[in-house]
């Protein structure tokens, strides 16, 4: 099959999107003639013009809002908050108006919006370009929480997104930008709350998202003894709790690979789902592989060391068995 990067297949089915229907605009820093930080926009200034790709100030407060009145009031925009870091300049806009205005306006308002951002450690990006910030959004009532791992996945989960009437957030990872996949069907289009197994397996499951569904992938090959199911949930919110269950029953074994920190994360949340769902199915602990609690080094070995890397996720694939 012709193989495209993640970058390429979301920048693809955003112009398809926007083909489709002229409400939709996309607002962001560099992301119209430029092309985007990340060339995640390349070429579509070219096709759709400076009145649907809008460069926007270093003003996410400002440009976020902006949206959510534009949104309100008819069309769609996407907003391109660069990386997920620069959520915390708009987070009153995303949580106090545009997950709300749907609600306390008894259904008569909506936000169809979507915020997109990069996420996630890539070669030294540091403390402010580095986070995985989804289960600050998962807390929040009223907005939709979008990840992916594959260029098929990045493509039919945008065009599901654009098509959603309320506010979507739709992270990419950086790591992932660059890697290559099988190309998507152009007609590919991902229902919301559906998980991907990407393998199935009777001894253990493993749950993880963005790159780290990609290295459990790596670390199961380190482990062919061991038969692993792998689950990528895709979406976070809705998130597909009965695929899971069905594999913990199956299995008896759990570990969840999580890049946001321990406390209050992805991991925690599919935890306490499965202790409270499967208890009695479980032959072992649920494990959790998180990063360290500590501020995002600048020194590439010490973020080597922080993030869960492909052998510490292999060990503990063993260490689960033998529990």
């Amino acid at each position: 099959m012709k193989q495209i990067s993640n970058l390429e297949a979301v920048r693809d089915a955003i112009a398809m999107e926007m083909r489709a229907n002229p409400d939709i605009i996309l607002l962001g820093e560099g992301t119209g003639e430029r092309g985007g930080s990340f060339a995640h926009t390349k070429n579509l200034y070219q096709e759709f013009g400076a009145k649907r790709l809008i460069d926007t100030p270093i003003a996410e407060l400002g440009f976020t809002g902006l949206a959510v009145g534009a949104a309100a009031t008819g069309l769609h925009p996407i907003v391109d908050l660069m990386f997920v870091d620069f959520a915390a300049e708009c987070m009153s806009q995303i949580v106090n108006q545009a997950s709300k205005l749907h609600y306390v306006s008894n259904g008569q308002s909506c936000v169809p919006m979507l915020v997109r951002a990069a996420m996630g450690t890539i070669k030294g990006a540091a403390a402010h370009h580095s986070s995985c910030l989804y289960p600050w959004f998962m807390h929040i009532p009223g907005l939709k929480v979008v990840t992916y791992s594959n260029p098929v996945d990045g493509y039919g989960l945008m065009r599901s997104a654009l098509r959603e009437p309320n506010p979507v957030i739709f992270l990419d990872h950086k790591t992932l930008y660059s890697v290559k996949g099988d190309a998507p069907d152009e007609e590919t289009v991902i229902p919301f709350g559906k998980a991907r197994v990407y393998k199935e397996g009777t001894d253990l499951t493993v749950v993880a998202v963005a790159l780290m569904a990609q290295r459990v992938l790596e670390a199961v090959k380190q482990t062919p003894d061991i038969s692993v199911e792998v689950i990528d949930p895709r979406t976070l919110v809705p998130l597909d709790l009965e695929t899971i269950f069905a594999s913990v029953r199956k299995t008896g074994r759990l570990l969840i690979v999580d890049e946001a920190y321990p406390v209050c994360s992805f991991a925690s949340e599919v935890a306490a789902q499965v202790a409270s769902e499967c208890l009695y199915d479980l032959d072992a602990p649920v494990r959790r592989i998180n990063p360290k609690a500590i501020t995002h080094p600048f020194s590439p070995p010490l973020e080597q060391a922080m993030i869960p890397q492909v052998p510490q996720i292999a060990q503990a694939i063993r260490d689960l068995m033998e529990e």
